[in-house]
């Protein structure tokens, strides 16, 4: 991707403690910018999903933006 010029990219899915940890971690390691659609993921442990919310959005700040369905449809 890196190679094609992508510099961010949009995240989705479930298990936001799980899998969606892994890829949004996975991304950030890489040096890709994240934006991550808070109402598109879910989780299992709505304990786990709130926590890693929480996470995401204190710690990764600046590598990556929580924005609604809504928020990406406007810009894209």
């Amino acid at each position: 991707m890196k190679e094609r010029g992508v510099q961010a990219l949009i995240v989705t899915g479930s298990e936001t403690d799980v899998c969606v940890l892994s890829t949004v971690l996975g991304a950030i390691d890489e040096g890709f910018f994240v934006f991550l659609i808070g109402d598109a993921v879910c989780s299992s442990s709505d304990q786990g999903h709130d926590s890693l919310m929480k996470i995401y959005t204190g710690r990764y700040s600046s590598q990556l933006q929580l924005m609604t369905t809504d928020e990406l449809m406007a810009v894209l």
